[in-house]
């Protein structure tokens, strides 16, 4: 079982450290993970992209080469990612203007709005992406999850963004593929 996520945006958005949590959490259920990272020039509003690479075992490339899981928070990630997808799944910030001609399976889900009316920081909508991630893709389990932000948020932060992966997991529970 090997499972690649694509996990890109715009630089600040905070991707790679959901990525990073990923890839923590399936290392708590004993799964073997790798993490990389690329952004753009500019550390805050250039494109950025995080991949995780899960398996049961032994990773022999560390990136993801067909990805299982695409999730993009912008359009300029969508359309520099979704045209690559051969197989697997499309998530996205319901603000994305999708490609008519694309015909991977794609979810289209509030993760921006979410974090900011619910949640109440737009700051965490890289964890309210990562509980939509977590329950779509059902790699990790929703405790290994939570763990693994605890670890990873900064001290102080812990509650918020708790709040933001269980909103995260609750909007996954409603996810509905456009086909």
């Amino acid at each position: 079982m090997r499972v690649e996520f694509r996990l890109s945006g715009s630089g600040g958005q905070g991707l790679l450290l959901a990525g990073i949590v990923l890839a923590e959490a399936a290392i708590l259920e004993d799964k073997n993970a790798v993490q990389t990272q690329s952004y753009g020039p500019e550390a805050r509003g250039g494109s950025s992209k995080a991949e995780v690479v899960i398996c049961d075992c032994d990773i022999d490339y560390p990136k993801a080469t067909d990805p299982d899981f695409l999730l993009a928070l912008t359009t300029e990630a969508y359309r520099s990612y979704a045209k690559g997808m051969k197989k697997g799944l499309i998530i996205v910030d319901s603000s994305v203007v999708l490609d008519p001609e694309n015909k991977t399976r794609t979810i289209a889900l509030p993760i921006l709005q979410t974090a900011t009316d619910v949640v109440g920081k737009k700051v965490v909508a890289n964890i309210v992406a990562l509980g939509v991630l977590g329950g779509i893709s059902g790699i990790v389990a929703p405790a290994n999850l939570e763990a693994a932000v605890k670890n990873r948020v900064p001290k102080g932060t812990e509650d918020l963004n708790l709040k933001a992966l269980r909103a995260g997991l609750e909007l996954a529970s409603h996810a509905k593929v456009q086909e």
